[in-house]
């Protein structure tokens, strides 16, 4: 998924075996990131009201399916076939053409591997947006958009820097999808707050988080499975795969320390959910540049990383727009400034392409805007034909009751036994 043009290359030079070795891997990181899906509900869980956990849990596990099956239907195809340098064909629609010999651009594993690992990333992509539109968002139309959005959002994105298409042939760097996965949805989550609007309590009262311990263990879920999210996009049980392992544990290391500090500096307390948002900020701005910079290079990354996301997380709250679990400021800020630092630290003696000049930096800055655009443009559409057929959000008094028993009849917690229990 890094080095497509490279891989290409070395399949025209001599036909490449499938490997033992690279399909294990890559089976491990597949399953590593598709346990990055629950484990988002669950950071995204802890952090809403106890009334709307169930709902947000789901936002996140029916990505698995709505996703997963457009993916596998059109998305892949759209994304890794060939097509024009802005969109794939129809080539591998329905899986046709995808079977177990070697995949175009990673003959060493199986061309179906190869598919579901990109899946994966399709999948949490998606459940990503849902932080910004968390405990008002009706559940159907919802359902609509994360596979509309997929299909008409994330597959052109995916085809434009891994599967041939114009910023990738400009010279993007984006290893595990700073720019294709969380440019793409922290721009989408702040459009959808945008037209889906603030809830109800916003900016009235407090909305702390319910359960803070269900936030870090959803971040440290998170960590580890994007060891597959990274190092998998290696695409084999390789050097860079150990270069980008490291990494994922150095970078957010950094912007945990980072994102202490400024805590203490600025209130003289350290909070748990802070902690965990640092954590998450510096794996996504690790993932551009994981398999193209040095280990000194993702400390620096990581600290530098934190600061953007702290100070935006900051001002975001003084203001009306109810991006509600700030994946603006974790996703669509630590993933443009991760693949600017990428242009900045990227070096060819960690096997990267050589960073540091002004060319490079502003071919990352290219795409940062051109995902950005495209998916502001492409997910306000997609909104607004959807509210036009159909509500976006429940009523006042709905929300006010809660998500969970509105939207699927049940409770996260019994809270009559646990009130019994409580006197």
């Amino acid at each position: 998924m890094a080095l497509p043009a490279l891989t290409l290359l070395a399949v025209e030079a001599a036909p490449v075996e499938l490997s033992g070795a690279d399909t294990a891997w890559v089976l491990m990181s597949t399953a590593l990131v598709l346990l990055m899906t629950p484990a988002l509900g669950f950071f995204y869980g802890g952090l809403v009201r106890s009334k709307n956990i169930l709902n947000t849990l789901m936002m996140s596990f029916a990505s698995l399916g709505v996703v997963g099956i457009t993916w596998a239907l059109l998305g892949y195809s759209l994304a890794f076939s060939d097509g024009s340098p802005w969109l794939g064909g129809l080539g591998f629609a329905f899986l046709n053409g995808v079977g177990l010999e070697g995949a175009p651009l990673a003959p060493s594993i199986p061309h179906l591997l190869f598919m579901a690992f990109q899946g994966t990333f399709a999948i949490i992509t998606a459940a990503l947006i849902s932080g910004a539109v968390v405990e008002r968002m009706r559940f159907g139309p919802y359902l609509a958009f994360i596979a509309l959005w997929s299909v008409v959002v994330y597959a052109p994105i995916t085809h434009w820097v891994w599967g041939g298409g114009w910023l990738g042939s400009l010279g993007a760097l984006d290893f595990a999808g700073g720019t294709v996965v969380h440019v793409n949805a922290g721009i989408a989550a702040v459009v959808a707050a945008l037209v889906v609007g603030a809830r109800q309590d916003y900016g009235r009262k407090a909305l702390p988080p319910h359960n803070v311990p269900l936030v870090l263990l959803g971040a440290g879920l998170l960590w580890f499975g994007w060891f597959g999210f990274n190092g998998g996009s290696a695409l084999g049980a390789n050097a860079t795969a150990a270069l980008a392992f490291v990494n994922t544990m150095l970078a957010p290391a950094a912007t945990l320390v980072m994102w202490m500090l400024l805590d203490a500096m600025r209130g003289n307390k350290i909070t748990a959910v802070g902690a965990a948002v640092g954590i998450v900020v510096g794996l996504v701005a690790v993932t551009p540049a994981a398999g193209f910079i040095g280990p000194m290079a993702a400390i620096a990354l990581g600290a530098i990383a934190a600061i953007p996301s702290y100070f935006i997380i900051v001002y975001r709250t003084r203001t009306r727009l109810d991006d509600s679990l700030d994946v603006f400021a974790a996703h669509g800020t630590g993933g443009a400034v991760g693949a600017i630092l990428t242009g900045v630290f990227a070096s060819a003696v960690w096997g990267g392409t050589a960073g540091g000049n002004v060319g490079v930096i502003l071919t990352q800055v290219i795409a940062i805007a051109g995902a950005a655009l495209y998916s502001a443009v492409g997910t306000f559409v997609l909104l607004k034909v959807i509210g036009a057929v159909v509500q976006l959000r429940r009523p006042a008094a709905e929300e006010g009751i809660g998500m969970d028993v509105v939207l699927h009849g049940e409770e996260g917690y019994r809270t009559g036994e646990m009130d019994a229990q409580a006197v």
